[in-house]
Parts: structure tokens; sequence; C-alpha cells
């Protein structure tokens, strides 16, 4: 009897440890659900603030690409100045229409928004009376076109000031939410480790009182051991999956901006063929004996044609997949080979090298030749995005999860974030004269090799390019 009773007694310390332990883990599951729910919320409406912020600033950047185009004219009294004063309508229209979209839930909102337009539509209607005084009186700046120039910089200030409005608004919108949801997110923490903590100790007490009295305790302890350990390899299988998807997410997008190339190229060179056997046939018809400016204006189009159809085979080239000759070869020694091809603009700006190699990785097998185009025009933006005498170029190769990993960091300037969303797009540079394919390219031969290419950039700190490729 007395042994019935303890067993009894027992085996109810065993169901009360771990049912408590399982009532604290659903509670706590259950109110991270909740949490998540409102997380998810918040997130919505931050998204939303930022959306505005954004679109806002779309508005007010065509109706300044409009005002630019239109003060051009007046000084130079040419119309190509109006083209894009032409144009700021049509995307005037497309952001007011998002906007009015995003904000219909919000009376406020749509009321600043709608205020904004009539501002706007009041501002195209004076630069068109003023255009029209100034097609009629060209060469005379008349009383009346000074004063709606002086009404027109009026509305421009308001519109200035209602955008400020607007956007701060929304900013502090941004900034409550946020800060609602670093609130949440604390709050359901502590919920979550305080449960979790009374669950480890309700489940030790249930687990010591079952393992003192029942040996086959153990045998369930042997078997969540296996359990866990199937579980950090499928976390461990996840994660190498979640890396290849991100890679097959770029190599889809490369291989869309090909297929746009690639449209794009078809639907110039068409016209661009006809221009140039329309030139063709005018040289010929006028045998010399057309007028000097006249050869020089047939000159001109034949000299951009050949400039855009340039252009268009450079874009091709960068963004379709190549024929490859694969060698073995050091991964170190190919990016000496490379900096080589650089000495001259290293030596002309001074700029420290400083190389982190490791010794003991192995080779990789890769395109040389095109493989040394990838890192040098990686280096040569490094270069570039230096200051003369005090910058330092790092180069740093190690093996990690089985990959080759080369890394590229300079001193420079950094990239703030919109450009570095954009950076691997064709024709997007910040440079005076550059043709904004380098990189498109570089990342064309990095993904033509099985490989991943990324970047880390902080506005005055600097970037790194960081590549992985696979060993020979």
């Amino acid at each position: 009897m007395k042994k019935a009773i303890k067993k009894f007694a027992i085996d109810l310390r065993i169901r009360v440890g771990y049912g408590t332990a399982f009532f604290l883990l659903l509670s706590s599951y259950l109110l991270t659900l909740y949490a998540n729910s409102e997380l998810l919320k918040q997130a919505r409406l931050v998204d939303h603030s930022n959306k505005i912020i954004t679109d806002v600033e779309a508005l007010f950047s065509s109706l300044k690409d409009a005002e630019s185009g239109f003060r051009g004219y007046l000084l130079m009294n040419d119309d190509h100045f109006l083209v894009p004063y032409q144009t700021s309508r049509r995307a005037v229209d497309s952001s007011y229409a998002l906007l009015l979209q995003e904000t219909s839930a919000d009376q406020a909102e749509h009321s600043e928004i709608a205020s904004l337009r009539r501002l706007i539509d009041k501002k195209y209607e004076v630069m068109e009376q003023s255009l029209t005084l100034h097609r009629q009186q060209p060469d005379l700046p008349s009383d009346s076109l000074k004063i709606k120039e002086f009404f027109a910089m009026e509305i421009m200030t308001h519109i200035r000031s209602l955008v400020r409005q607007i956007q701060t608004s929304e900013q502090q919108r941004l900034k409550d939410r946020l800060d609602t949801m670093s609130t949440r997110y604390r709050n359901l923490n502590n919920v979550i480790l305080t449960s979790l903590g009374m669950a480890v100790i309700m489940a030790l007490f249930g687990y010591y009182t079952y393992s003192y009295e029942n040996k086959a305790r153990r045998v369930a302890d042997t078997r969540i051991a296996e359990y866990q350990l199937q579980l950090k390899e499928q976390i461990q299988q996840l994660n190498e999956a979640n890396k290849e998807l991100i890679q097959m997410r770029s190599i889809e997008k490369f291989a869309a901006t090909g297929r746009i190339a690639r449209t794009i190229a078809h639907e110039v060179r068409n016209p661009l063929t006809n221009i140039n056997l329309a030139v063709e046939q005018l040289q010929a018809e006028l045998n010399g004996s057309g007028t000097e400016n006249t050869d020089l204006m047939l000159s001109m189009i034949s000299r951009n044609s050949a400039r855009i159809n340039l252009l268009i085979t450079d874009l091709l080239n960068s963004t379709k997949f190549a024929d490859l000759t694969y060698r073995r070869i050091s991964v170190n020694q190919l990016l000496d080979e490379t900096l080589e091809l650089a000495k001259d603009r290293l030596t002309l700006k001074n700029i420290t090298v400083v190389k982190h190699y490791s010794d003991h990785i192995c080779d990789i097998a890769v395109d040389v030749e095109k493989m040394k185009i990838a890192f040098l025009n990686i280096i040569v933006n490094a270069i570039e995005a230096m200051e003369q005498g005090a910058g330092i170029l790092q180069l740093q190769t190690v093996t990690k999860d089985g990959k080759c990993v080369i890394a590229i960091t300079d001193n420079g300037g950094g990239l703030d974030e919109e450009s570095q969303s954009k950076v691997f797009e064709p024709y997007f540079t910040s440079k005076t004269k550059g043709t904004g394919l380098g990189l498109t390219n570089t990342q064309n031969i990095i993904l033509n090799h099985n490989g991943h290419i990324s970047l880390e950039s902080k506005q005055g700190e600097g970037t790194t390019f960081t590549i992985q490729l696979d060993f020979a």
C-alpha cells in the first residue's frame, strides 16, 4: 500500500512538472503568435510611411525637373529644354495616384496630399502661362512674365514647405511605429525568456524525478539528443539552401536583365540601321556637293549612331553568359597579377596595398583573363573612390564553408543604401565619365563561374566586395 502511494506521488510530481512546463511553453507560443501579429501590423505601417516619404520625394523631384527644364527654356530659348517639363506631368500623375491609394485610409494624410496636388497644378498653370508670354515676346522680358516668375517661386516655396511638412509628419509616425515595434519586441522577449526559464525549471524537476525512479528516461534523453543533432543538421541544410536561393535569385535577376538588354538592343538597332542607311544615302546623293553645315550634321549623326551601337554592344556583352576557358590557378597569384595591371593607377594615387592571403588555400579553376577583368573592375573602382595619398586597399583570401572567399576593401567614401541596391544594374554609375557597365560585367563573370558577389558599404568608412568561388 505504501509503495503504491509513493509511486502515485512520484507520478503526480512528474505530471505536474511536465504539465506546467507544457502550459508555460504553450502560453509562450500563443503570446509569440500574438506579438508577431502585432509586429507584422507595425511593420506594414512602417512600410506605409516609407512608401509615402519615397513617393512624395519622387513627386517633388519630378516637379523640380519640370522647373529646371522650364527655366532652361526661358534662358536658352531652346525647345529641347522643355522635354523634362513635358514628361514630368506623367511622372507627377503616377506618383500622385500612388499616394492617393496609400493614404486612402488616413483622412489627414489624404488631405495633405490633395493640398499638395492643388499647389502643383497651380505651379504648372503658372509655368504654362509664362511659356505663353515668353513665346509672344521671346526677346523682351515683360512685367507680366516677371510677376508670373515671382508667383511661381512663391508657389514652389509653399510646395517645398508642404513636402517637408508631409515628410516630417511621416518620419515622426515612422519613429513612433519603430519605437512601438521595439517596445513590443522587448516585452515579447521578456515574456518568452521568463516562460522558458520557468519551463526549463519545471522540466528539470520532472526530469530529475523521472530519471531517479525510471531508467527508461535515459533512453528518452538519448533520443532527444539525437533529435537535437538532426535538428542542427536540418538547420544547417536550410541555411545552405537559403544561400543557394539567394544565388539563384541573383542569377534570375541577371538573366532578366539580359533579356531586357537583348530586347532593347533589337528595338534600338532596327531604327539605328535605318538611320545609318539614310545617312549613307544622303551622303551618296550629295557626293560632296552639300554645304559644310550639312556635311557636319551628317557626320555628327554617323558618329553618334556608332556610339549608340557601341553602347548596345557593351550592354549585351555585360549581360550575357559567355563561354569560359578554365585553367587551374592560385587565387593569390591571380590577385597579384591583377594588381600588376593596376600598378600605374595605384602609384599615381599613392595607394597603400595590404594583403591578407591565406597560405594554405587551394587553387581555383577559372577563366583567368575574364576573372582578371572582374577583379580589375572592382580594384579600379576602389582606387577611384579613395583620396590620393590616403587610400588603403586591402585584399583577403580565406576558406569558408568549403568555398574560396575573396574580399576587396577600400577606405573611400562608401555608398548610400540606394546606390548599394543599384550598383550591379547596367548604366548605374556615380562617376562623371563612367559607363555604368563595369560592375555589371563583373557580376556577369562571377555568375558565369557559378560564384556569388556581394558588397557591404558605409558612407565615410569604405566598401567591401566579397566574392565566393568554388575550388578546383
